[in-house]
């Protein structure tokens, strides 16, 4: 009798028209934002973060999954990200020594020392620093829209919103310009269970944000945001609706905040064993790297390599920073006046 082959296994094919290569990145920016974030957190506990510390810790799945369906490079997308999307800023090019520089407030910061965490702006890589009044950004960002449309350019705004900014007058405002407008706009809704410390049942009776949007018109979706493949792939379909001419696109995703609303809060009013089951079984790097073993599409070995190479970046990052100097006192005005030298001098100065 003639012989039989072994059976041979192939490993299921890699959803959302993803490169092993793509599988990899992707797992980069992951791994980069929670230990550009833990680094972050051990520099705020020595006093050298000036400002509050927003924490993305369990968040960073939908972050990343959402900023990389964007287009980067020349002329790219442009996204605003909220105090817990620091992983979409990575993405789009920012460099994590720029983001220690400005959570220390160095003179070399992005801001110069003149703001805080992630309020900055890179429009040649694709970023728009945020507003702090919660939904706010959205109609700032159904304009940036408007100009691409009226231009005729092919690229699309993208902006994150948490459950409790879509209880604000602005995000219905914004959202329904936009909608009329049909502006090419993807908004990122965060169910993440805590506005501050409110939950959702205090502040609207809907079960889904994206029932707020359907009330407009809009076309809405609700995923899991843990899940780091479908949170891309909702956003790429949203992203290239969006850009042929289908207008708002809205994607809602559920996810947890496991961290207060920055590390100045104890969330002594969320319960512990809450916590825990979102870190142990609900955790969006966790799951992403179970599923990448499992469906044999990378090597842990490659994995473990990635994780390497961004902590010696992170370190070769903060020693090349942490002992820079703060702004000088006198460059305070510039920026501000258009011939700081010339005001006039004040009392406080003399001090």
């Amino acid at each position: 009798m003639p012989s039989r082959a072994a059976p041979t296994t192939q490993s299921p094919p890699i959803p959302a028209g993803l490169t092993r290569d793509q599988l990899l990145e992707i797992y980069r920016y992951l791994r980069l934002t929670r230990t550009l974030e833990e680094r972050l957190t051990a520099l705020y506990r020595q006093s050298k973060v000036i400002g509050g510390l927003f924490r993305s810790l369990g968040q960073e799945g939908e972050s990343v999954g959402s900023a990389y369906a964007l287009a980067r490079g020349p002329n790219p997308d442009i996204l605003s990200p909220l105090i817990r999307n620091l992983g979409s800023m990575l993405v789009m090019g920012a460099e994590p020594i720029a983001i220690l520089r400005q959570y220390m407030a160095k003179a070399e910061s992005p801001t110069r020392g003149r703001e805080l965490n992630v309020h900055f702006n890179d429009l040649d890589k694709g970023y728009l620093g945020q507003i702090s009044h919660l939904g706010d950004m959205i109609p700032v960002m159904a304009g940036i829209a408007l100009t691409f449309k009226l231009r005729g350019e092919p690229r699309v705004g993208l902006v994150y919103v948490g459950d409790g900014a879509t209880s604000t007058g602005t995000f219905h405002e914004g959202l329904n310009f936009a909608a009329v407008q049909k502006v090419p706009l993807v908004v990122i809704a965060e169910y993440n269970r805590w506005a501050y410390s409110t939950p959702p049942e205090k502040q609207f009776a809907v079960k889904d944000l994206a029932e707020k949007a359907k009330a407009y018109g809009i076309p809405a979706v609700t995923l899991d945001g843990n899940d780091v493949l479908a949170v891309y792939e909702a956003t790429r379909f949203a992203v290239e609706r969006a850009r042929s001419g289908h207008g708002v696109h809205f994607v809602e995703v559920k996810t947890y905040r496991r961290k207060g609303h920055a590390e100045h809060d104890d969330q002594h009013y969320v319960p512990k064993e809450e916590l825990d089951w979102w870190a142990k079984e609900n955790d969006p790097v966790d799951r992403y790297v179970k599923r990448l073993v499992q469906e044999e599409w990378v090597e842990e070995r490659e994995l473990k390599a990635i994780d390497d190479r961004v902590r010696v970046e992170i370190d070769q990052a903060t020693d090349a920073c942490a002992g820079e100097p703060l702004p000088p006192g006198e460059s305070a005005l510039g920026g501000v006046y258009a011939d700081p030298a010339a005001a006039p001098r004040h009392w406080y100065r003399s001090l």
